[in-house]
């Protein structure tokens, strides 16, 4: 299954073992009575109450003299302390204990059996005490009225002092009101911990009138819905160490919560009917530390054929609608469905019928979410019980009394994607598997290979491209806050092909008005999330569209000769230079490709361009960031992409088991070769759309493989076309290892043909032969005659000096003759190759000769 479910604590391992051993160490000192039996008796009462900041679990069950008993579970040590029992039949339903365990708050509904009416209060239905434990002593009677009351402590966000003077105390009526309580404390005769005053505890009245609440354990936040003129108004309050508490926001929602009666939220565990729990809404608040804050809501279902529910993506500024049809339904639908917190995720859940992964960070985009139905063979291997989804990422299953911890399973989706045969799900697949962030080098050399196996896989998007840009994303995601706003995830802007099973719409929502106007931490990176869709700030995401035109800019100097400062392009440069160092740094293994091992300037050139611009670009837009920490995100930014490609290549490499000898000209290229030479233009046709670098050496090994591997007409085809790039190196081997016979010479010169002026020139000069010797000779009489200006001369030639007699090739050698002498008697200390007047008359007889057949 694409969800993972990790079993933290486990009522039948966890505690009943403990409950066992504690009764026979019991009868074995002559106290209590009933054996194994009264155990597995105990066990069938034996559930989870609550579950707090710290993760201590707090359970109860009866004993078999009907008295109720809380125990504690420390998720730290992994014991298990019996906390308190009331000897009196009662039934809980709410409990809280205070982080030092000195302090236990419990909830009860009064027995109705015939001679059974509870002494402590009579005529009331719930009682809510609060007890001292350090050790047991009084008992407080908080409420005790005719409604039910949910008890929850709070958890202070620091270490306070080993034992605060002040504990706070949240009571939840449904008389749809909550109060909170400050219940000081104190230390007599040693350890013993007594209220002080507990006759006047101070209480406050947070919240009234509301008819939906849930409680954040692990960030201390109480959200809750109030209704205004029929408007469903969903506010939050922060608590903090310093016990005070603020109001953070307020905004509405279009749902309707008029009928639906009253529903808390991880006030506790919530042991409904199963029935009642499929026929009621489902409503939660979930949140991340990237700013997100998403409402899930689920409308009561009058009939089961078709479900829908939405999600309000608040830090978006807007709504998703999701419709499905359900197939197989059967006449009595027990279970309901479950929205679950998955970090960068919310999962949608409905036993035996789908499943939902919705993309929060980037919900735009429907493909970018993993919709799995009942067909689906993973659907299956989830629990089909109801679930309760806590704060982060726990999950309770209510039946078995399992907490589970959920996670997205890395080998799950690496399955499904090579599986499945729709793109919209390889996408969403491929995002949610790199997402999961541990172990993500090995799930990358697995996501890898199986692009080297299904380059073309994909027909909607290009695969390579978009795993690229999406793993070089998340390599640096962590680093600091708002990089999804300045870097591309995906490399797909749109997508309008339909999801199968599933209908969708799309609704702009209001934004929250923020209560405060000082913010730290989740609320400082929401807001400024808020911003952005408040001010209808534009995509920051960087684009090389300013390096494409300055790296054209810098080859179109090269070529004519004309560069700007090498002051400019040393800078340049060597941000390429930083980027290699700390891409090796990266792997210190050999690599199996002869890549990085040439100067490639064009690469280099690029790769400093797109350092310059990319750190212009974080500059800019991450204030308060230190530019030692940008300089180095860039660097790890740029080293991730062109290491993927290394990889990529090396898969393909390792597969294919090629070894340096593809670099001799000797033979045709193999069926391996061209695999490889495949997968290396499918590598440039993904980095050419978005601009992207390549490591230094990819053209080199990409031609020669190009050579090996097609015949002459596609070759150049394929050079024509931007295909392949003529490297220097690459040329250069060509030359040198190739003999001059009929079929090499021709590849020779159609190559010649096509390089630039300046590098055609070094290149010729090592093929000897006489085409090249008048390639250069007419390159030396060019630039000879550029500046050439006719000028009375001496119509007597001296035949002696020349070796043919023929008059218009006398002469011409003349002229050239005469101006190189003006050259070397005006720039004496210039540097001259071997090309003069002479070597110009030897080409000149040679062609000739060639032509007439001689």
């Amino acid at each position: 299954m694409a969800l993972r479910l990790v079993a933290d604590f486990e009522l039948g391992k966890d505690v009943l073992p403990w409950l066992r051993a504690e009764r026979s160490a019991s009868e074995a000192r002559g106290v209590g009575s009933g054996g194994a039996d009264v155990v597995e008796n105990d066990y069938e009462s034996l559930r989870v109450l609550n579950i707090e900041r710290n993760g201590n679990i707090i359970y109860t069950y009866k004993d078999d003299k009907g008295n109720v008993v809380f125990g504690l579970y420390d998720c730290q040590t992994r014991q298990n302390e019996l906390l308190y029992a009331f000897e009196k039949d009662l039934e809980v339903f709410s409990c809280s204990v205070n982080s030092e365990r000195t302090l236990l708050a419990a909830s009860l509904i009064q027995s109705t059996k015939e001679g059974k009416r509870n002494e402590l209060q009579p005529g009331s239905k719930c009682l809510t005490l609060l007890v001292e434990i350090h050790p047991v002593n009084n008992v407080k009677v908080l409420k005790a009225v005719d409604s039910y009351i949910w008890v929850q402590f709070l958890y202070p966000h620091v270490e306070s002092h080993p034992l605060p003077e002040n504990h706070l105390l949240l009571l939840i009526s449904e008389e749809k009101y909550i109060e909170k309580f400050r219940v000081r404390v104190t230390q007599e005769d040693g350890n013993r911990v007594v209220i002080k005053n507990s006759g006047h505890l101070q209480r406050d009245r947070i919240a009234e009138n509301f008819v939906w609440a849930q409680w954040d354990m692990s960030e201390q936040r109480l959200y809750y819905i109030d209704l205004k003129k029929s408007k469903s108004i969903l506010k939050c309050i922060q608590f903090y160490a310093d016990e005070s508490y603020n109001l953070m926001f307020e905004v509405p929602l279009d749902i309707s919560l008029s009928n639906s009666g009253f529903k808390l939220v991880n006030f506790g565990c919530d042991y409904q009917d199963q029935e009642k729990l499929s026929k009621h809404l489902s409503l939660c608040v979930f949140t991340n530390h990237a700013g997100s804050l998403c409402v899930c809501y689920s409308p009561k279902c009058a009939a089961w054929e078709q479900i829908t529910y939405s999600v309000f993506y608040i830090h978006k500024g807007y709504s998703k609608t999701f419709t499905t049809s359900l197939k197989n339904v059967g006449s009595h639908m027990t279970k309901g469905i479950t929205f679950l917190n998955l970090d960068y995720y919310v999962g949608v859940y409905l036993p035996g019928h789908f499943f939902h992964l919705l993309n929060v960070q980037h919900p735009d985009l429907i493909c970018h979410n993993l919709f799995l139905t009942g067909n689906n063979e993973m659907i299956d291997m989830l629990p089909h019980s109801p679930l309760q989804s806590l704060s982060g990422s726990l999950v309770l299953d209510y039946c078995s009394g399992k907490l589970y911890r959920a996670m997205l399973s890395q080998s799950s989706l690496l399955q499904l994607l090579q599986k499945t045969r729709l793109d919209c799900e390889k996408m969403a697949t491929l995002h949610c598997a790199l997402s999961c962030g541990h172990g993500a080098q090995l799930l990358e050399g697995q996501i890898i290979q199986w692009i080297s196996e299904n380059v073309s896989a994909c027909h909607s998007f290009d695969l390579i491209q978009e795993f690229i840009i999406a793993s070089s994303y998340w390599s640096v995601y962590s680093e600091t806050s708002n990089v999804d706003k300045l870097l591309p995830h995906s490399s797909v802007l749109t997508w309008n092909t339909e999801i199968p099973g599933i209908t969708l719409v799309t609704e702009d929502t209001a934004l929250p008005l923020m209560k405060v106007h000082s913010f730290k931490g989740y609320w400082e990176t929401l807001n400024s999330n808020l911003e952005n869709v408040k001010y209808a700030k534009p995509h920051f995401h960087y684009n090389n569209s300013v390096v494409r035109r300055e790296w054209h800019n810098l080859i179109s100097e090269e070529k004519t000769g004309k560069r700007r400062s090498t002051a400019y392009v040393r800078n340049i440069l060597d941000n390429a230079i930083k980027v290699i160092s700390n891409l090796e740094a990266r792997n210190l293994e050999p690599r199996l490709t002869p890549l990085l091992q040439e100067e490639d300037s064009h690469q280099r050139l690029l790769m400093g361009l797109m350092v310059s611009e990319l750190r212009d670009h974080f500059l800019r837009h991450l204030q308060g960031v230190e530019k030692k920490k940008i300089e180095q995100m860039v660097l790890d930014y740029i080293s991730k992409l062109l290491d993927l490609i290394c990889h990529i290549l090396e898969a393909s490499w390792r597969k294919h088991n090629l070894h340096s000898w593809v670099f001799h000209f000797n033979s045709r290229g193999s069926a391996a070769e061209f695999a490889v030479f495949h997968i290396m233009t499918r590598i440039l046709e993904a980095t050419n759309s978005l601009f992207l670098p390549l490591p230094p050496g990819f053209h080199t090994l990409h031609t020669i493989l190009g050579v090996h591997c097609l015949p002459l007409h596609n070759l150049l085809h394929c050079i024509d076309s931007g295909v392949l790039l003529l490297t220097e190196t690459a040329v250069t081997r060509l030359m040198k290892d190739l003999d001059n016979t009929e079929k090499n010479e021709k590849l020779k010169f159609s190559i010649i043909v096509r390089l630039p002026p300046l590098i055609g020139q070094k290149i010729c000069r090592l093929w000897d032969h006489p085409m090249s010797s008048n390639i250069i000779s007419r390159n030396h009489v060019m630039q000879l005659l550029q500046n050439y200006k006719k000028r009375p001369r001496n119509s007597m030639i001296d035949k002696s000096s020349f070796s043919v007699e023929f008059l218009p090739l006398n002469y011409f050698i003349e002229i050239l003759t005469d101006i190189e002498s003006t050259n070397q008697a005006l720039y004496p200390f210039e540097q001259h190759d071997n090309v003069d007047a002479k070597f110009v008359e030897e080409a000149a007889l040679k062609h000739t000769t060639m032509l007439l057949g001689l």
